[in-house]
Parts: C-alpha cells; sequence; structure tokens
C-alpha cells in the first residue's frame, strides 16, 4: 500500500486530476442512468439489466486500469481510456435526460388527485332573487358540485329560502324554466354542458349566476377510478371526446358534454381490438359516481356527474367492466394538427339538400374554435381528400349540420380525424418533433393509467411494428354499429333507443376479445383505412331488430303507459249478463279472468319537417330534433337508422 502511494505522489498531477474527475462523472452519471433505466419497468427488462451489469464492470475496469495507466508513462494509453470513459459518462447523462423528460411527459397523462371544484346559484335573467325565493338541487348527495358544495354555501350564507329536491339535472332544468323554483344549484360549466340541446341552446342568455362557491377537493378520478391492471393482459379502455373551451387542455374538474363515447376492448395476445361508438343520445339509466341511479337520460349527461359516473353507466349498459378511461379534449386538436403539420382527410359530402343549396355542392362549413357562428368567422373546406390544418380539423370534427345522420355523422368525422392523427404520428421521426408532441398532447388528455402502465404496453407494441414490418396488418380491428330508433322523452328531447339482440352481439364480441367467454373471432377481418366503414361487411350488431326494444314505453312515457295500463284495467272489469232465470240463485265469485292479450302497439310515424335558412352555421344553431332524419318507429329495415 505504500509503495502504490509513492507510484501515486511520483504520477503526474494531471493525471490524477483529470482520473479523480473522471470517475466521479462517470460513477454519477451512471447513477443517475441506472435509476431512469430501472423506472422503465416491462420495457426490454433483460437488456437493460445487461446493459447495468457490463457499465458497471466497465466502471470497475476504469478504477483499476485507469489507475494503472496514471501511473504508467505511456500517457496515450490513459488518454484513450479517459475519452471512453467521458464518451459513456456523457451518453448516460444525455440517455438519463431523455428518458426522463419522456417519463415525466407521461406522468402528465395523468389526472391529478385535487382540482377546484365550483358550484353556481342559476336563476333565470328575469328573476329577482329574494329572501322567499325557491330553491332546486339534486337529491345525489354524492354530486359534489348538485348536493355537497351547495350545502356548504347555504349554510356559509345562512339562507333560509325554501328547498326543493330533483332526481336528475333535466328535471332540474326544466323546474327552473318552467318557473317552478327561481333558481338552481348547477356546475360552473353549466353552458358547456347544455347549450348542445335545442331546449337550452340559448341558456348563457337566458339565465345569469347569483352566487358561487369553489373549494378544492380530491378528484372523483383519483378517488374511484384507480386500478393495478396491466397492458400486458386483455383489458378495456373508454375514450371521452371532451369539447372543452379551456386554453390550457384538460383539467380534472372541467365538466364536458361528453358528445363523443367511445368503448374499446383489447387483446394484446392476439393484437385484435372492438370499437363501439356510442351514441350520445342514447337513453338509458344514469348511474352515478358512487354506483346508485339517478333516474334516465341521454347517455351524455351522465358526464354532468363527472367521469366516474360515465363509466358506471357504460358498465352497467355493457355489463363490461371498464379498467381504464381517456379524456381527449378536441380543441387541444388544433396545436396537435399544426405541430405535425397537417393531415390527410377524406372530407365526407353533407346530403342534407337546404344545407347543400347554401354553400353549393362539395363544400363543408362549420363555426370556428370559439363557436361563432358569423358568416366571416366560418371555416370551410371542400370535400373529398383535403389536406387539413388544426382549424379546419376540429371543424370538420364538430360539424353534423349538414348531414342528416347529425350526431352519428359527426361521430364519424371524430373517428377520421383521431385514425388520421394516429397514422401522422406514427412518422414522427426527430426528438424534438416527438417532444412538442408529447407537451401538446399532455396539455390536452386525462387518464387513470400510471406511468408505469403505460410503460407495460411496449410490448404489444412491439408486436404491432413486427407484424407491421413483415407487411401483415398490425392490428385486428373488430368493428361494431347498433340498430337504434328516435323517440321523444317526456321532457321533449330528441333520444334514441336501441334493438337488445343489436348490443348483446356488441357485449359477445367485447367478452370475446377479453376472454371471458370462449373466443369465436374470425380473425380475417381485417381494418382498412381506406375502407367505406359504413358499407364494410361484417360490422357486428349491424342490422339486428331481434330482442326487444329499449327502452319500453313505461320508460319514454311514463304519463301514456299509465293510461294505457288503466285502458287495460278498465277492460278486464265487465259486467256478465245475468239470467232471468237465475236471479234467485246464489251468486257465485267469478274466477280471476286470464289477462286478456295486449294490443299490438302502432306508433305514428313522425312527420318530416321543413327546415329554415336558421338551422345552419352562419345563422341560429340547427335543431337537434329537426336535424336528424324522421324515422318511423317499428322494425323493417327501411326504416330504421344504425348508429356506427
Amino acid at each position: 500500500m505504500a509503495l502504490l502511494r509513492n507510484h501515486w505522489k511520483k504520477a503526474s498531477k494531471v493525471k490524477r486530476v483529470f482520473y479523480i474527475l473522471i470517475l466521479i462523472f462517470y460513477l454519477v452519471s451512471f447513477g443517475f442512468f441506472c435509476h431512469s433505466v430501472l423506472s422503465l419497468e416491462g420495457i426490454e427488462t433483460a437488456i437493460r439489466l445487461f446493459l447495468l451489469i457490463a457499465f458497471s464492470l466497465y466502471g470497475l475496469f476504469f478504477l483499476l486500469f485507469g489507475l494503472k495507466t496514471v501511473l504508467s508513462k505511456k500517457n496515450w494509453k490513459f488518454v484513450l481510456i479517459a475519452l471512453i470513459t467521458v464518451l459513456f459518462a456523457s451518453l448516460f447523462s444525455a440517455g438519463s435526460y431523455f428518458i426522463d423528460k419522456i417519463y415525466s411527459k407521461l406522468d402528465n397523462f395523468t389526472a391529478k388527485e385535487t382540482s377546484t371544484y365550483t358550484t353556481v346559484l342559476v336563476a333565470l335573467k328575469e328573476t329577482n332573487f329574494e329572501s322567499d325565493s325557491k330553491i332546486g338541487m339534486i337529491s345525489d348527495d354524492t354530486d359534489r358540485t348538485g348536493y355537497i358544495l351547495p350545502l356548504e354555501l347555504i349554510k356559509k350564507e345562512n339562507m333560509k329560502q325554501e328547498i326543493e329536491y330533483y332526481s336528475d339535472y333535466t328535471e332540474l332544468l326544466s323546474a327552473l324554466y318552467n318557473k317552478e323554483v327561481d333558481a338552481i344549484f348547477l356546475t360552473k360549466d353549466y353552458v358547456k354542458i347544455y347549450s348542445s340541446e335545442e331546449k337550452y341552446q340559448n341558456i348563457s342568455l337566458e339565465t345569469q349566476i347569483v352566487k358561487e362557491l369553489s373549494k378544492e377537493m380530491k378528484t372523483e378520478e383519483s378517488e374511484l377510478l384507480a386500478t393495478t391492471k396491466s397492458l400486458t393482459e386483455p383489458f378495456s379502455i373508454l375514450v371521452l371526446g371532451v369539447d372543452s373551451e379551456s386554453e390550457n387542455g384538460l383539467d380534472a374538474n372541467a365538466a364536458f358534454n361528453g358528445d363523443t363515447l367511445m368503448l374499446i376492448t383489447f387483446n394484446p395476445k392476439t393484437l385484435t381490438a372492438t370499437m363501439f361508438s356510442v351514441p350520445r343520445d342514447l337513453y338509458v339509466p344514469i348511474i352515478n359516481s358512487y354506483g346508485s341511479q339517478v333516474g334516465y337520460n341521454k347517455i351524455n349527461s351522465s358526464a354532468s356527474y363527472g367521469t366516474a359516473s360515465t363509466i358506471n353507466t357504460l358498465e352497467k349498459l355493457t355489463g363490461i367492466e371498464i379498467d381504464y378511461f381517456v379524456k381527449v379534449n378536441f380543441k387541444g386538436v388544433i396545436d396537435l394538427v399544426n405541430n405535425l403539420g397537417g393531415i390527410d382527410v377524406d372530407v365526407e359530402q353533407p346530403d342534407y339538400d337546404y344545407y347543400v343549396s347554401y354553400y353549393g355542392a362539395g363544400m363543408l362549413c362549420e363555426s370556428n374554435a370559439q363557436r361563432s357562428t358569423l358568416a366571416a368567422d366560418l371555416v370551410c373546406m371542400h370535400t373529398g381528400m383535403q389536406h387539413l390544418n388544426g382549424e379546419q380539423a376540429l371543424a370538420y370534427a364538430r360539424n353534423r349540420h349538414g348531414f342528416l345522420e347529425s350526431d352519428i355523422a359527426r361521430n364519424r368525422h371524430q373517428q377520421q380525424i383521431i385514425e388520421a392523427l394516429a397514422k401522422k404520428i406514427v412518422k414522427t421521426s426527430s426528438f424534438s418533433d416527438f417532444e412538442k408532441l408529447l407537451d401538446t398532447i399532455s396539455k390536452n388528455i386525462a387518464t387513470n393509467m400510471k406511468t408505469s402502465q403505460m410503460l407495460s404496453f411496449y410490448q404489444s407494441l412491439k408486436g404491432m411494428l413486427v407484424q407491421a414490418l413483415q407487411g401483415e396488418d398490425f392490428i385486428t380491428i373488430q368493428k361494431t354499429q347498433m340498430t337504434y330508433f328516435y323517440f321523444d322523452n317526456q321532457w321533449g328531447l330528441s333520444c334514441l333507443g336501441y334493438y337488445q339482440g343489436s348490443l348483446d352481439a356488441i357485449k359477445q364480441a367485447m367478452e370475446e376479445n377479453l376472454g371471458i367467454k370462449e373466443t369465436k373471432t374470425i380473425k380475417s377481418l381485417y381494418y382498412d383505412y381506406s375502407e367505406d366503414y359504413d358499407q364494410a361487411d361484417g360490422i357486428i350488431g349491424k342490422g339486428i331488430y331481434s330482442g326487444s326494444k329499449v327502452p319500453g314505453n313505461d320508460i319514454i312515457n311514463p304519463k301514456k303507459a299509465e293510461e294505457e295500463k288503466e285502458e287495460v284495467e278498465e277492460e278486464k272489469i265487465v259486467e256478465e249478463p245475468v239470467n232471468e232465470d237465475d236471479e234467485e240463485e246464489e251468486i257465485v265469485e267469478p274466477k280471476t279472468p286470464s289477462k286478456p292479450e295486449p294490443k299490438e302497439e302502432v306508433e305514428e310515424p313522425k312527420k318530416e319537417e321543413e327546415k329554415t335558412e336558421e338551422e345552419i352555421p352562419g345563422n341560429p344553431t340547427v335543431p337537434e330534433e329537426e336535424n336528424k332524419p324522421q324515422v318511423q318507429d317499428n322494425s323493417s329495415e327501411e326504416n330504421v337508422v344504425e348508429n356506427e
């Protein structure tokens, strides 16, 4: 040891200093690199361990052999090993920086644990809110902005007004507009949620905020929707297209209108997916965030109760347990598309005659990102294959006024935009472009996936890439399409019902893909981006009219159903004629007659109403009821419109 110390003192001071500095640089950078690499859980574990062991041995090699070169008089050996070590240490630093940066971006995708919730007391513009006014609020005691915060505000303000409770928000809004109450409690973003309904399209002009209260609370996403499931096993995911007006993308508490709901199941072993686009006007039982039914309504109204409510409602409808959700802000499409340099989309030709005559054949126009319908603010594009910028892509994703299928057509446009974005994103080559994309996406996506769960999807992505390189379809997509019919509910809102047999076929396909039931999937059903989605064969659930029509008349129109029930009961009470010869005989109580066969219900077809020039962008908003095709409510195939 004394001999080594003497040689060290005799060695060049410059070499000694450089040796120590390089050794420290290597050890520190390698330590950070180890931490970053180990965080990539589930990604090439064997390769990661091999690299860490190999570079650990190299560090030991530099410690010993580097010391020998310091003591040696051959300086070129020291310079060579020093340069190699500095190169490795630099690579460690760069690799650790890039891994940590990507990891932090992915971490931003996860919905935050807390958020600011705001409740507002809303009254009609002409209403003077007084001490003797009557207040309406939701009866669901788990509703943050409809019940919990309102009670806190009432206590804080020492409000003495009479309170009337309602089971759902549609009934609550009707009570306000019918002046059954003077004010109601809603979420602060109520205009965004309800203005898409024809009945409430001018709600921002017709109402005023009387009082409001905000509070930082734990989000439903973090409290109710946490999951430990890995993406290496079959899973289900709900994609919610959120039409948010926020400039900073999605907030965990941001109210959304739930216009786009897409339930996807994916099997990473077979690389097969089923995709079920749920119509926003589908009339279903709404389940709140804690699993209690709060009434029947359009499925998009579940969004007013929160993401957990939407998931619970869909689970009730399909019987499929939803593992993950992803909320996508469509307004963020503008920045994303522009960062990608635009996308190529086959813009659909409008088929509503008045719209076509107004704008001309081969043109599609829609309000801008701020939803301005002034003629000067409209965003227009030609139909057919077009290269769209961000504003045009958002306008196309929102457009429904030019199509007889209305919201069904809009859902189709949104799917086109998503598909075009996916194809463009995979072509991203530079790290700087990839980093910009992550920045944009992280502001406009919220999910309950943890970063480690996102990384576990790596193996599936690798399998897709291998198949693509071999010239095979990298993913098999099973298409589904629900058969539906139109009706107006008791509140006068246009809704959709469905045929149970059609939904059952879709449910079976999803359960088979998840491995819940024995798989009967035909692997030859491939998805082709160039294929006409409407005309494709083998679409699960399409054209199935078997089973009952859901909902039934007792839900669609309870008052009418009750009247029909009373009529049936009256028909049962029929006096039997009395024979004169038997007048004095003892009257025997007759047995209860068997239930008469129910009368066949015949619904009158809706009449086609003539639309006016006020129903297109550039004029007042198109009423939803008039912008859909009028369909006879019967089971003949030619009179039933199918939802894609």
